[in-house]
């Protein structure tokens, strides 16, 4: 009885360290899509008054738990009986993430004086602000759907070959750090003022490290920000190339003598601008409707 007991333990115990190997080798495969997460997600829950930063954020965060509850059963699911599926669906969502990439740089040299105007002289309510931060957090999470997907399918691709126990583990475990991680950061990112704040009211001095860098904290954020809407725009746009580039056989082979960064970015962005082009032609058939 006891042998048999100390024997489960003993099987236990592999089968966790298995997890653990092969979670880091998850880690590492999927790290590059994590740096991309977290600056679209960092940009994303940019732009909020300062007290609602935090609510804002948390509430993206319990859709992206939300999210990875929905992809992770139908991930496993997909893999054992309809693998094509999940190619299908990493292709729809790259074209998403290309649109709404093609989007923002479009957006940017076609309205962006029209939108600073709207910006100086056009008020808003209480109402209206709350209604456009509902639908930025929607946004927000349909984003982190796709981004999800993309995270758990690589995940799941580095022990595709392994007991499904162990797939449901490893990839579990990488949607769980992804999560806390991207949000964590991203909660530090956008209260970077208030930490530096908190250090200048800490220190009495007129000089002081405490101080100083606090002054440093103050003063970047707004650079920080700003520079937050580049990055994760150019992260879409590499994601949606990425994804072209390794689940469309011809995209694969083709231009091979270009570094892949600059073969998935220029994926990225034709697909966008088709996809812009597509919806912006609809737009206005249904407009003159």
């Amino acid at each position: 009885m006891a042998s048999g007991f100390f024997a489960l333990l003993d099987d236990i115990a592999a089968i966790m360290d298995d997890v653990a190997v092969m979670s880091k080798v998850a880690a590492k495969k999927t790290a590059g899509i994590l740096g991309d997460d977290l600056a679209v997600n960092a940009e994303k829950a940019s732009g909020f008054v300062s007290s609602r930063e935090i609510p804002v954020l948390w509430a993206i965060a319990k859709g992206s738990f939300i999210n990875k509850l929905i992809i992770l059963p139908i991930a496993f699911l997909l893999s054992a009986f309809f693998p094509v599926a999940i190619v299908v669906i990493l292709i729809l969502g790259g074209l998403f993430l290309a649109y709404e990439g093609a989007e923002k740089i479009y957006e940017f040299f076609f309205h962006r004086k029209h939108a600073t105007a709207n910006l100086t002289t056009q008020t808003f309510t209480e109402a209206e602000i709350l209604s456009m931060e509902k639908e930025k957090i929607k946004s927000a999470i349909v984003t982190d759907f796709i981004l999800s997907v993309e995270i758990v399918i690589i995940a799941l691709g580095t022990v595709i070959d392994e007991p499904l126990t162990t797939q449901i583990a490893v990839v579990s475990i990488i949607a769980i750090l992804a999560t806390v991680g991207v949000y964590g950061i991203v909660a530090l990112i956008v209260r970077m003022d208030e930490l530096g704040y908190k250090l200048i009211a800490m220190s009495s001095k007129e000089r002081s490290i405490s101080k100083s860098i606090g002054n440093v904290l103050v003063q970047a954020l707004p650079k920080v920000i700003k520079s937050l809407s580049v990055i994760g725009t150019i992260a879409l746009i590499l994601v949606a190339g990425g994804i072209f580039a390794h689940n469309i056989d011809f995209l694969h082979h083709f231009a091979e003598q270009l570094p892949s960064i600059v073969k998935e970015f220029a994926l990225g962005l034709v697909f966008g601008f088709v996809v812009l082009g597509i919806v912006n032609l609809f737009k206005k058939i249904f407009a003159k409707k």
